[in-house]
């Protein structure tokens, strides 16, 4: 997929400040579309909010007949309830206060039904508590750890059929099924992915026979990332929801990690030139307090225009670029940059520039980038 980016009018540029956010309308739309076609069908589909956060893009979800979202934070959960959503996944297990947060956030929004995920037997029995004392049900989805290690409880865990069993036994709790995230599975050949896909995917289903010997049911999976988006959407289990994220926006990281993935970057941010301290550099605003910094210093964002520069010093509001063909930008000229990392990007704005056939036609507030809206 093209890494190039639509063009914005030279008028329209001007009236920006930098850093700012942009997303290309046309483009948002044109991936979400693509997601809908690899999925088959809105059921199919429960794509994952953290990457833009805004309600604007639930609604356009909604338009779509997608009405299942995925969410990391308390705050995306209630952005996804307020919006329209009826079914949100909360994909984290939650722990401390944030349990009553989400049941409170259960009784304010019934007509949506809310999930978690779960990997351990403490947690799981004070959500039942606070959400049997409230009233109100709260789905649970075992965390299936098929490698990831970063969450979860493996299908081979002594114990695991049986903690999701536990989930039928205690008030307030329902069983929702099993979340299968496989972010390590990032081989950037499309069939090497399947093949690890589908050599994982027997220990899964020897874990839902186990539970439901015990007389539990799996009605669902909530699978996978971008990355592996089209090994899942490929599978014909009637259970599987498939959970893309970063594909809503796109950017250079995956652009160029995975080129099978039929996404193209739709958010850009519009940076200045703010000196020439040499001949060879260029200093830009876009620091790292405007792009995200868990990509390596040097590989945060990519600039369609300059492809060869080389990203040197990257410190809190500047970033300079070395590169010969400095001599033809003076401070105040405009780039474009694309992150290589839109999820955390798109968190350090208030709000995003929305821009339609070159035009600014809009600003849409990033409604969940912090970690509470009232819950």
């Amino acid at each position: 997929m093209s890494l190039s980016l639509p063009t914005i009018f030279s008028e329209e540029l001007q009236r920006l400040p930098s850093p700012q956010l942009v997303i290309f309308r046309d483009r948002l739309l044109s991936n979400l579309d693509s997601m809908l076609k690899v999925a088959k069908s809105p059921s199919r589909l429960r794509p994952h909010c953290k990457t833009h956060k805004m309600h604007r893009i639930i609604r356009l979800w909604l338009e779509r007949g997608v009405y299942k979202h995925k969410a990391a934070t308390i705050a995306e959960c209630e952005m996804c309830a307020a919006a329209g959503a009826t079914d949100v996944l909360y994909a984290y297990n939650p722990v401390g206060p944030n349990i009553n947060r989400l049941v409170s956030l259960a009784g304010a929004y019934p007509q949506c039904r809310f999930k978690v995920t779960t990997d351990h037997e403490g947690p799981l029995r004070q959500l039942s508590a606070a959400a049997a004392a409230a009233g109100v049900t709260i789905g649970v989805m075992l965390d299936v750890n098929v490698g990831m290690d970063r969450t979860g409880i493996t299908p081979e865990t002594p114990g695991a059929a049986e903690l999701y069993d536990l989930v039928r036994q205690l008030p307030g709790l329902e069983q929702a099924g099993f979340q299968v995230y496989d972010g390590h599975q990032r081989q950037a050949d499309l069939m090497q992915r399947r093949v690890a896909v589908a050599e994982q995917w027997p220990r899964v289903l020897q874990l839902r026979a186990a539970v439901e010997s015990l007389g539990s049911q799996v009605p669902t999976f909530a699978c996978g990332g971008t990355p592996t988006f089209p090994c899942y959407a490929a599978m014909s289990d009637p259970a599987i929801e498939t959970c893309p994220g970063t594909s809503v926006l796109s950017d250079s990281g995956y652009g160029n990690a995975f080129p099978d993935l039929p996404f193209a970057p739709a958010a850009a941010i519009v940076t200045r030139v703010v000196s020439r301290p040499a001949a060879n550099r260029m200093t830009l605003d876009v620091g790292n307090k405007a792009v995200a910094a868990d990509p390596p210093k040097g590989a945060r964002v990519l600039f369609p225009q300059l492809p060869d520069a080389v990203q040197d010093i990257h410190s809190e509001e500047h970033l300079v670029l070395v590169t010969p063909e400095a001599d033809k930008y003076q401070p105040g000229d405009v780039l474009l940059a694309i992150p290589v990392h839109v999820c955390p990007t798109s968190a350090l704005y208030d709000r995003a520039v929305v821009v339609d056939n070159g035009r600014i036609v809009d600003s849409w507030e990033v409604t969940s980038r912090n970690r509470r809206i009232t819950w």
